[in-house]
């Protein structure tokens, strides 16, 4: 098959800071690449070529600008070219034009988030009419299929779910024991109120008082706003915890980081549709902390590969679970491998990939997850 990818105007693929859904369109990308004639169409950026060739992928990029003016020059640069299959992440608007473009192309719309069907960057007649033109819908976790069936149930017969994965070589436990008496919990992604980093720096508090092991907090991800980062660092000072800010991390450098780490915590107050930093983290040997919502309830295994909190807006109930692995280090360890051991037999991009390849094979046969 001759496939097609067109990402977000935002940020370029490969990503050069990270960005999940970049981050997932390099890795499907490859992946794909190895069975079929895979064209990826990004933003231009200094720090790639206009056109390269990179791991069996041909990467065309374009100047964006609105995302009007990006979809404009890529579909100058698809004309004439006969896709079997056009993926469009997470751009819904995008579909309709591409379609009309691309008339006998089975054309998708990747949505790895509730986002860009939601105002105020989605929701118009624009995104009604790019879910109406598309050929199939996927999404990454059952909990996102269910809430845009409901949404949009004209669409319902379309939906498919495939999972993200991980990079489970780069992404793996690290090879010396971490010395030192103090648990490190990490958490990485950006620092947006929804996140819900609050709730974890008053959760260390907590537990803090209480764990027979020094608690340390590290937090790796940049702010859209210099002054709400402020504000948790000042949180964090004023409540006497250790924590360090990392900042923005590259995503090429961000296993490093994991590896350095005891748990990983995900205290996210809304819909998570699937959180790629949970299996990532998972992959490293990490147990997972997180709130009990969205499609993260579709990876972390409760008791088994992490703990999940249903009262996750509760500092304590987070510091219950962060207590509960300090004082149980066999827990601890028996969770770190039931981790791994779950993202290589279920969350490998090569399954996504597969999963893709059945799909796109398929296209109009009924869903069966």
């Amino acid at each position: 098959m001759r496939i097609a990818i067109v990402a977000p105007e935002r940020n370029p693929v490969p990503p050069v800071l990270g960005g999940s859904v970049e981050i997932a369109i390099w890795a499907v990308a490859k992946e794909l690449a190895k069975r079929h004639s895979v064209t990826v169409y990004s933003r231009r950026t200094r720090r790639y070529p206009a056109a390269s060739f990179d791991s069996g992928v041909e990467f065309v990029r374009v100047s964006t600008g609105s995302p009007r003016t990006y979809l404009e020059n890529v579909m100058r640069e698809m004309a004439g070219n006969p896709f079997d299959v056009v993926q469009i992440d997470n751009r819904p608007n995008f579909v309709a034009p591409i379609k009309a473009q691309h008339p006998l192309a089975v054309v998708s719309l990747f949505l790895h988030s509730l986002t860009y069907v939601t105002p105020p960057y989605g929701g118009d007649s624009e995104t009604l009419a790019g879910i109406d033109a598309a050929d199939l819908v996927l999404v990454n976790s059952h909990s996102l299929h269910f809430r845009l069936q409901e949404r949009f149930p004209f669409a319902s017969g379309k939906i498919r779910t495939v999972w993200l994965g991980v990079d489970t070589d780069r992404f793996r436990p690290a090879e010396r024991k971490k010395t030192g008496r103090a648990m490190t919990l990490l958490f990485a992604g950006r620092l947006i109120p929804r996140k819900g980093l609050p709730v974890l720096l008053k959760a260390v508090k907590f537990a803090r008082a209480e764990s027979p092991r020094p608690l340390h907090l590290v937090i790796a991800g940049g702010a859209l706003k210099k002054g709400y980062s402020r504000k948790l660092r000042g949180l964090a000072r004023s409540l006497g915890i250790r924590a360090t800010f990392l900042g923005t991390v590259p995503h090429r450098r961000i296993h490093r980081i994991y590896r350095n780490a005891d748990v990983f915590v995900c205290p996210s107050q809304k819909h998570e549709a699937f959180g790629l930093v949970n299996v990532e983290a998972m992959s490293t040997g990490l147990p997972v902390i997180a709130s009990e919502i969205g499609g993260i309830r579709e990876i972390v295994a409760h008791d088994r590969s992490g703990l999940l909190v249903s009262d996750y807006r509760s500092p304590r109930a987070f510091a219950e679970a962060i207590l509960r692995l300090a004082r149980e280090p066999l827990l601890l360890g028996a969770m770190k491998q039931e981790a791994r051991l779950d993202c290589l037999n279920r969350f490998s991009w090569s399954a996504t990939a597969e999963r893709l390849d059945q799909i796109y094979a398929s296209p109009f046969s009924p869903e069966e997850d």
